[in-house]
């Protein structure tokens, strides 16, 4: 059955952002989660030549999902072109190009360009192709102004740390002792309830209450995504006051002593509530102090009882 002719069509918006820093938001995929509300992790593939192959996991309607998409980079130019690996029926292919201008008054314009076939020649096929790219594009679009701008904006509350435990065990029980979170009420005292949803092997939902110093419980809920025996990345969906973006992974690395267990975190800091929760003297800098403290203290406690855990299996 032929396939229909070759359809371009183009969406364009105006971002309050160096054009410079936007492409680098969209072409570091790193920055995803923090830029994109639905995205919980990305990993990419270097195909050499400014090429890279990417895997996302994002939210869709509450669920988890991922695909796979193929990329080529091009900072000079500020281009980004992508084309999907595998189409689903009525797309036959389906690609594209980022294209972000620097504008006089230190804005940027991102165009987003599409070029597709529908698998046959019907009408039907191809408009309903056009309607969702047109849909898409526009509802990307807006999404990535609203967040790019915030991003760009919120660098100076931005931060990340690690913390890391070196354990005599196995990385694959070090592994299983965070991806088994159902279980962390029993072994972590800081924990007080978990419920644990993976309806797909790997994708996890994870909500619980944990205990602070002060004996008060607080929920979270986090999406993760669990790479057997090398990573789990997760992205807090609620967020406590001082918040307003919590994202982070652990890894696990073998070495000559065992396993380097790793717990790293992503923050942007909510200034609204410092002043609220920390009293009228305080900045960024405590709340800085603050969250890495009780976010530290929490994950290296964690990693130390998986430290016991897998010593013990060792023997």
């Amino acid at each position: 059955m032929p396939q229909s002719a070759l359809r371009e069509v183009e969406h364009e918006i105006t971002i309050s952002a160096p054009a410079a820093a936007v492409y680098e938001l969209i072409a570091d995929v790193t920055n995803w989660p923090r830029i994109f509300p639905p995205t919980i992790y990305v990993e990419r593939e270097d195909l050499g030549d400014d090429a890279e192959r990417i895997q996302i996991w994002a939210t869709a309607n509450g669920e988890a999902k991922n695909w796979t998409s193929r990329r080529t980079l091009d900072p000079e130019g500020l281009r980004i072109t992508f084309r999907q690996e595998i189409s689903a029926p009525p797309v036959a292919t389906m690609g594209g190009t980022w294209i972000i201008e620097p504008l006089a008054d230190g804005t940027s314009r991102v165009r987003l360009l599409h070029d597709y076939r529908a698998v046959d020649e019907k009408p039907e096929s191809l408009a309903w192709i056009d309607e969702a790219v047109d849909r898409n594009s526009r509802s990307e679009l807006a999404a990535l102004k609203t967040n790019v701008e915030l991003a760009h904006a919120a660098e100076e509350v931005t931060f990340s740390f690690e913390d890391t435990v070196q354990i005599n065990g196995s990385a694959k029980d070090v592994y299983d002792f965070i991806n088994d979170a159902h279980l962390w009420s029993e072994r972590l005292p800081h924990v007080a309830t978990v419920r644990l949803e993976e309806d797909t092997p790997g994708l996890q939902t994870l909500e619980m209450d944990t205990r602070a110093k002060d004996g008060s419980t607080h929920t979270t809920k986090s999406y993760r995504v669990c790479i057997p025996g090398r990573k789990i990345a997760y992205k807090q969906v609620t967020l406590p006051a001082l918040m307003t973006l919590h994202t982070g992974y652990w890894t696990f690395r073998e070495n000559e002593q065992g396993v380097a267990a790793s717990s790293q975190h992503t923050v942007v800091l909510n200034t609204e509530n410092i002043t609220k929760i920390l009293g009228p003297d305080a900045g960024i800098a405590e709340a800085r102090e603050y969250v890495q403290t009780a976010l530290s203290t929490n994950s290296t406690a964690t990693l130390n009882h998986a430290k016991a855990h897998a010593e013990q299996l060792q023997g």
